[in-house]
């Protein structure tokens, strides 16, 4: 079994925005949500959907970004 770094995608209100993404990235996109759908059992419809849970895995692994944030709310 593969470890992926996204579980099961969570079913939240969104905020619209647009991005264009690098035909490359978006092939990796589709891929990715295949095997997602191979380990979860759960059909990803757009892969664009993967987007929002990647930036907020990234940003909660981000070690360099939760010490500034951190330093950041001690000053103030």
């Amino acid at each position: 079994m593969t470890k992926l770094k996204l579980g099961a995608i969570a079913d939240d209100k969104p905020i619209k925005v647009t991005v264009e993404l690098p035909a490359p990235l978006h092939r990796d996109l589709v891929a990715y949500a295949e095997v997602l759908a191979q380990e979860t059992g759960q059909q990803v419809s757009d892969p664009a959907k993967l987007i929002a849970p990647m930036v907020q895995r990234f940003i909660a692994t981000d070690r360099g970004f939760a010490r500034a944030r951190r330093s950041l709310s001690d000053k103030g």
